[in-house]
């Protein structure tokens, strides 16, 4: 699967909706391929109290319940149709999943793919056992 596709699958499921008075949910949406070969999709979740999280959030949480957890391919778009990169927390709780995922590529922006070790460059993994700092 392309980035093309795995772009209509996360854009297939943006639905900028309130939920309540204190939360709205699917002005981003995210799209993870798995080592599989299967495609799961998220939206975000935004709260008054900041207790919402973010699309990336939500399709990771897709997949581990699905018994997975090796990324391939990610992408989130926003309600505008734009491919946004993953903020600091997304990357590094993708990374978290599986001792493969810094080697998954990101769509970041329009025709701009990194892997997500490129995103980290320091990671404090590394740093923790780095004696020489």
């Amino acid at each position: 699967m392309d980035f093309d596709d795995l772009y209509k699958k996360a854009y297939s499921v943006i639905y900028p909706r309130r939920l309540s008075d204190d939360a709205e949910a699917g002005g981003v949406a995210a799209a993870i391929l798995t080592d599989k070969g299967n495609v799961y999709v998220g939206v975000c979740i935004d709260t008054a109290c900041s207790m919402g999280f973010c699309a990336e959030h939500a399709v990771a949480a897709a997949m581990v319940t699905a018994g997975e957890s090796k990324v391939t391919k990610m992408i989130a778009v926003g309600s505008e149709g734009q491919v946004m990169p993953p903020c600091g927390r997304c990357r590094e709780f993708i990374s978290q999943l599986h001792d493969d995922n810094l080697d998954a590529m990101v769509m970041v922006k329009k025709d701009v793919v990194l892997s997500l070790r490129e995103l980290l460059p320091y990671s404090w993994r590394i740093a923790d056992t780095d004696s020489s700092l």
